[in-house]
């Protein structure tokens, strides 16, 4: 069991920060200062137990700083294997010491355990050292279509339409529910479409965290890359009656100021639906 100062003191039941919110690669300038530079990091976490995480982007390294003496016990969710949402794990300082243990769960790729490619893009010359170097313990468990009992919740884990092997989450812990679905193709062609995997994630979720990189003007040049726009992001919940929507994953280009006009427009579509929506940013807590 984790034992964290301030996780003691907080009063409440399951607790979502973001620690990074932006997509493809991180990005540090003024004009994003307001959201946030780092890439994809979430940490879900309760009273006196175990902490959480989806994905282990650039934003893991300012969680792991808040961190303080072990031993430590973390469970992680990696949605997929691409750079942003694995480049952090070297710089997450729980990892330096003996006394800790990472649990990484997520999806392999052509055959290919999730473990071992890790050790293939963590190692020289690409990085100084591999991921058995750290002082900590890391564990992996290759998930991809199944439910496991995780610590004190059960974790849905289902395959997500993206460019490469993908997954989404649907985390129930302490009572609420909590689904992670980062990066999301949006159907060309059938824009009202969603896959039955992912309404199964979502259905009824207390908080859904859900890709919206795109706007529908860049959509049609980059129809095949992966991402999906705010208003796909609405219709998914809308589907899955989800009652309140985190758009998430922001194209490292957009700066804060349009993200306030995206996130305006898709939080009046979503009240037409009876949906809070509001934009990832990192800092931001949610209780539940």
């Amino acid at each position: 069991m984790s034992h964290r100062g301030d996780l003691h003191q907080r009063q409440g039941g399951l607790t979502v920060a973001f620690h990074g919110v932006r997509g493809s690669t991180p990005c540090s300038c003024p004009t994003v200062r307001r959201y946030g530079g780092n890439t994809s990091c979430v940490s879900l976490e309760v009273p006196g137990a175990d902490p959480f995480v989806f994905d282990l982007g650039t934003g893991l390294r300012p969680w792991g700083a808040t961190f303080g003496p072990g031993p430590h016990r973390i469970h992680a969710f990696v949605s997929h294997l691409h750079w942003d949402h694995v480049q952090g794990l070297p710089f997450f300082v729980p990892l330096h010491r003996a006394d800790t243990r990472l649990d990484v769960y997520g999806p392999g790729h052509a055959g290919e355990p999730m473990g071992e490619a890790f050790a293939r893009f963590m190692c020289p010359p690409f990085f100084p050292i591999e991921p058995d170097e750290l002082a900590g313990t890391i564990v992996f468990h290759d998930v991809h279509h199944e439910t496991v009992e995780v610590a004190d919740a059960t974790v849905t884990v289902r395959p997500v339409p993206h460019t490469d092997t993908t997954n989404g989450y649907r985390v129930e812990r302490a009572g609420r529910c909590v689904a992670y679905v980062s990066d999301h193709q949006e159907p060309v062609g059938d824009p009202d479409h969603v896959d039955e995997g992912v309404l199964e994630l979502c259905e009824g979720a207390d908080l859904l965290i859900h890709d919206a990189q795109f706007t529908p003007a860049e959509l049609v040049d980059r129809a095949d890359w992966g991402h999906c726009t705010a208003r796909y992001a609405v219709e998914v919940a809308r589907r899955a009656g989800v009652h309140h929507l985190v758009l998430f994953h922001h194209d490292p280009g957009r700066h804060d100021d349009a993200l306030d006009v995206l996130c305006a427009e898709a939080a009046e579509r979503g009240r037409r639906h009876g949906i809070v929506v509001s934009a990832a940013a990192e800092g931001l807590k949610i209780t539940l």
